[in-house]
């Protein structure tokens, strides 16, 4: 059997990157110490800046990120494949990314994924998020080789998109991720039925660290980190909204067995969609 120990990091990033990525890293030692070969952090691991001047002021490209440097050379000294969900990354003058990175454990950036679905919407409770005012959507899905396994990158809102996940466990992904800064109000609601029935639904392990509690910035995020099984169990959970991290042991058999057990990807068909009522000419 092939097995990957996994592990997600939960954080309270604030406005200060040099302070996050200092609490992250040590973290992230924990949990390598502990024995985890595939290591998770949350969206926006290094940096949560409602204020776009400031956002601006702080950030960096790629090659000159603190961050990306700092956690290449700790997936180097730790030998571990780091995932640092998502930082904001300068692509341009006017224009960021939210950047998922994957380093592998000679330290070497092995892949980037670009958030694609932006979270533009206006909740019950007054927020409202136009994330497409700062951040330019990625257009490319990404699957990576993890070791035994190959790896489906998503961040956060991508998580209410099935139809991204399913063309990534279709490409071959075992472990699907969505690593978040999930609202108090939302991840209440949905969080956990999200991420069961994306692996579910495609057979595979979905790993999802998140950030939690009281940010810097005013916002608040739900947290529970969680690891869930291709049948929909719970693995792992950080337990609340503080700073921490879980771990889980991954039988990556159990991707084929579920996979053979209910065969819904090898089994979806394409189809037509015909519309019937008044709109489509038909009178009462």
């Amino acid at each position: 059997m092939t097995h990957l120990c996994a592990a997600v990091i939960q954080t309270r990033s604030g406005r200060d990157i040099a302070r996050n990525v200092e609490e992250t890293s040590a973290l992230i030692r924990a949990a390598a110490g502990d024995g985890a070969r595939y290591i998770q952090t949350p969206e926006m691991t290094h940096l949560l800046e409602k204020s776009r001047k400031d956002l601006f002021a702080k950030i960096a490209s790629e090659e000159d990120d603190a961050g990306v440097a700092a956690y290449a050379r700790l997936a180097a000294e730790l030998g571990v494949f780091l995932h640092i969900g998502s930082l904001a990354i300068r692509t341009g003058e006017t224009s960021v990314a939210n950047r998922g990175l994957l380093f592998g454990p000679d330290g070497k950036l092995q892949a980037r994924y670009d958030k694609i679905h932006m979270f533009d919407v206006d909740l019950p409770n007054g927020e409202s998020w136009r994330e497409s005012a700062t951040y330019a959507p990625g257009e490319e899905a990404v699957a990576v080789d993890l070791g035994d396994v190959k790896l489906g990158m998503g961040v956060c809102y991508d998580i209410r998109f099935p139809a991204l996940f399913r063309a990534l466990a279709g490409a071959g992904a075992g472990i699907l991720t969505a690593p978040a800064a999930f609202t108090r109000q939302t991840g209440e609601a949905h969080w956990h039925v999200l991420q069961r029935a994306r692996a579910i639904e495609t057979g595979a392990f979905m790993v999802s660290a998140a950030q939690g509690g009281r940010h810097e910035d005013g916002r608040e995020t739900y947290g529970h980190s969680l690891i869930v099984a291709p049948w929909g169990e719970i693995l792992a959970e950080v337990d609340g909204d503080a700073p921490g991290y879980a771990l889980a042991e991954l039988d990556l058999d159990l991707v084929a067995t579920a996979r053979q057990r209910i065969p819904a990807l090898a089994n979806g068909r394409d189809f037509a969609l015909r519309e019937v009522g008044a709109r489509a000419g038909v009178s009462g």
